[in-house]
C-alpha cells in the first residue's frame, strides 16, 4: 500500500499553504495497492517532534477503501474524524513552534470500519485499531517556522 502526495514527495518541506501559517488546508493524498479485504482505511497525521511528544494533527477514520484519496483542503463527510491535539475536529496544518519538524501522514488499511463517533481523542483511535491493521503506508514531509515568525 502506498500514500503520496502530489505537493511534495516523500522527506521534502511540505508547502506554506499546507501549514497553519499559511491556508491551513490539507494536501492532496493519493492511496494505491490497497489490500484485498480491507474493509475501511484510516488516517493520521501526527508530529514526533515537539518537546512535549507526539502531537496528533488529523484523525480520519472510516474511509471507503476503494477512494484513490484526498482531494486538496476537502472535508470528509462520508467518514469520521477524531479530535486533533488542538481539541477540535479536522485537520491542523504543521506548526512547529520553532525549527524544523517531521510531519508524518500514516495510512492504516483495517479489516472492519470503527464504531467511533466523531471527536474521538488519538488513545481511544489507537486502540480501536489495534488487532484490526492490514497494512500501514506512510509519507513523511517536513516544514520549518518560517523566519518572519522566528524574527
Amino acid at each position: 500500500m502506498k500514500i503520496e502526495s502530489s505537493a511534495f514527495a516523500e522527506g521534502d518541506f511540505i508547502p506554506a499553504r499546507y501549514s497553519a501559517y499559511g491556508e491551513n488546508m490539507s494536501p492532496p493524498l493519493h492511496f494505491r495497492d490497497v489490500p484485498f479485504g480491507t474493509r475501511s482505511l484510516a488516517l493520521v497525521l501526527d508530529d514526533p517532534d515537539t518537546s512535549h511528544g507526539l502531537f496528533t494533527h488529523w484523525i480520519v477514520f472510516n474511509l471507503d477503501p476503494m477512494t484513490e484519496g484526498l482531494k486538496q483542503g476537502c472535508r470528509v463527510s462520508a467518514s469520521r474524524e477524531g479530535n486533533n491535539d488542538r481539541k477540535t475536529i479536522g485537520y491542523f496544518g504543521p506548526r512547529p513552534p520553532d525549527g524544523e519538524h517531521r510531519y508524518f501522514f500514516h495510512l492504516y488499511a483495517l479489516n472492519k470500519s470503527l464504531d467511533l463517533p466523531n471527536g474521538i481523542s488519538r488513545a481511544r483511535f489507537d486502540e480501536a485499531i489495534r488487532g484490526y491493521v492490514i497494512e500501514e503506508a506512510k509519507l513523511m514531509g517536513r516544514f520549518a517556522t518560517p523566519a518572519e515568525v522566528k524574527a
